[in-house]
């Protein structure tokens, strides 16, 4: 087997054992989990913020995006196109949302905005900032664009049980800056 074809492997099997683990992580949520991002996110009032609308077992952001719009903007992914960045339509709680691809709600009349702190899902992360997601790519080539034109705080929520040891990673795989779990605040470490 090539070597791309075993770190396409590797990924295919960490996807199905992180997803497993945030299902159960998701079943027993008390749905506390926004209150330690809220905190968080106090210390960036006013700076433009996207969110996500969650799917699957996603941890749930939205209380935290709540508290955020009273004080700037938030915005959510749009997907354009499978192959393109993420672009980011400004979100307010309770505005009329459409489903977008993959079923994720977005803005029904989309006014776009371009964040500085982007609230990052996920399958699972490393202490060390790397993150494991669908596969898509739409993340790694968001955080790409927006860090060649300026800093892109990229902060991951996840339930604690999330965290791995470590994740198979490609070239492209963008960075965390920060990950908030219900239980802490993890500042990377060099890997």
């Amino acid at each position: 087997m090539s070597t791309a074809g075993s770190l396409a492997e590797a990924k295919r099997a960490a996807r199905a054992a992180a997803s497993a683990r945030r299902k159960a992580a998701h079943a027993a949520d008390s749905g506390a989990g926004a209150g330690q991002l809220s905190s968080v996110l106090a210390g960036y009032r006013g700076v433009p913020l996207a969110g996500y609308m969650p799917i699957r077992s996603e941890i749930d952001p939205i209380p935290a995006m709540a508290e955020a719009a009273a004080h700037g903007p938030v915005a959510i992914p749009v997907i354009d196109d499978l192959h393109q960045p993420l672009r980011f339509a400004r979100w307010e709680p309770e505005m009329a949302l459409v489903e977008g691809r993959f079923g994720a709600a977005i803005p029904a009349a989309p006014e776009f905005i371009t964040p500085e702190i982007l609230i990052v899902p996920l399958l699972a992360f490393t202490r060390a900032g790397h993150r494991l997601g669908y596969g898509g790519g739409f993340y790694d080539r968001t955080l790409a664009l927006l860090r060649a034109a300026r800093p892109a705080f990229a902060l991951g929520f996840a339930y604690a049980e999330q965290e791995a040891e470590d994740i198979p990673l490609e070239p492209t795989d963008a960075p965390l800056d920060m990950i908030v779990t219900p239980m802490e605040v993890i500042t990377p470490r060099s890997a």
